[in-house]
């Protein structure tokens, strides 16, 4: 028998919380819209109420405190046509829905899920003419809302299409289905001969970028719907943010990309909580993070070790490549502005930072003469 998910968007249907709870998050879900399955709600440890896998899904009044923006990456600068951003010039992005198996309290595009959102593209078709007029893209990102929600039909549609567009050589699918609902994977023979086809039938490859945020997420469950996209010839990672009283732990990133590189599921990015309207709560300093970081490297074979700790600003992804006494240090991962690639910078600390654009103090390389100035 097929396991059946049950989806969950009223708050007052969660059981475990009191009816005094219930009544206090109303109005935080009525702001930010809420959404989880009986599934994922099974991992959750209800006698704790800092636990881990709670706090991912389940809304708390601290959402509620003024902090950032909806657009904190300023994604509407990048939009070329409705469903579609072009920020670097070989990826392209499809917005291809505006639903989720359950919607993260962290998500940063929360704006989606809004009555007056208007940046999904039910129909793609615009955004495929763009991608076919635009040669230097040569992989595309489906992302949303989660890919993996739309039925395997129209996914399939999609990706056919994409298969046609001679100069796109990969696909990707952001989903946290995986995690989430992993019986949507396991249970859809169908999908999983489509995954196949696009590995072996197009000649062009199809990843799956997985977001698992904590070890716990890793079911026996979990674990088949990986093994089963492994066989479907899909190279599939996995991107998390770092986040406040959730994942903010070395031994928690430790056990997380250890196991996730056994799994064969190489994590890709760690990166910093974007400043989202509503993020506060979940989102750490950099300054600190990095210690976080590192101490969970130090302890993993490079396989795992190799995840980058980035931050995807409005002007590019920048990799926060660590710190002294006195300064931290960035690079331009990805740049927007070609005159970025690569860009080296050097800023004063700032204990205080959640975000680039907390730093102030450019340091000019050309004034610091000595090694002893960096220490």
């Amino acid at each position: 028998m097929k396991r059946k998910v049950r989806y969950i968007i009223d708050i007052s249907s969660i059981e475990q919380l009191s009816e005094k709870e219930r009544e206090q998050l109303r109005e935080v879900t009525e702001k930010f819209a809420f959404r989880t399955n009986d599934y994922y709600n099974s991992l959750i440890n209800w006698e704790d109420p800092e636990d881990p896998i709670r706090r991912i899904v389940i809304p708390t009044k601290e959402e509620l405190e003024v902090w950032g923006k909806l657009d904190a990456s300023n994604e509407s600068k990048y939009t070329k046509v409705r469903g579609l951003e072009h920020k670097y010039p070989d990826t392209a992005l499809l917005l291809v829905t505006d639903v989720c198996g359950i919607y993260c309290r962290f998500c940063f595009r929360k704006r989606l899920f809004m009555n007056d959102n208007d940046e999904v593209a039910r129909d793609v078709s615009e955004g495929l003419e763009y991608i076919r007029n635009h040669p230097e893209i040569n992989n595309v990102l489906l992302t949303g809302g989660d890919p993996l929600i739309l039925a395997t039909k129209k996914l399939e549609r999609i990706l056919s299409s994409l298969a046609e567009i001679p100069h796109v050589r990969i696909v990707r699918i952001g989903s946290k289905m995986t995690a989430v609902n992993p019986f949507r994977i396991s249970e859809d023979k169908q999908l999983l001969e489509l995954f196949e086809w696009f590995n072996t039938k197009t000649g062009k490859r199809l990843y799956l970028m997985n977001h698992f945020n904590h070890p716990r997420e890793l079911t026996k469950e979990a674990r088949r719907a990986v093994d089963l996209v492994h066989e479907t010839g899909t190279v599939q990672t996995n991107q998390t943010p770092i986040l406040k009283g959730i994942n903010d732990d070395p031994e928690v990133i430790r056990e997380l990309i250890e196991e996730l590189s056994f799994m064969g599921v190489p994590p890709y990015y760690l990166f910093q909580c974007r400043p989202t309207a509503g993020n506060k709560a979940y989102s750490t300093k950099i300054e600190e993070t990095i210690d976080v970081v590192e101490r969970a490297r130090a302890k993993v074979s490079g396989l795992a070790a190799r995840v980058r700790y980035v931050m995807s600003h409005e002007t590019g992804k920048i990799e926060i490549l660590g710190k002294t006494e006195k300064f931290v240090f960035f690079r331009y991962h990805r740049a927007a502005d070609p005159e970025n690639n690569g860009r080296f910078m050097v800023f004063k600390r700032n204990p205080e930072a959640h975000w680039f654009d907390d730093y102030k103090e450019l340091v000019d390389e050309y004034k610091v003469e000595t090694e002893e100035e960096f220490v």
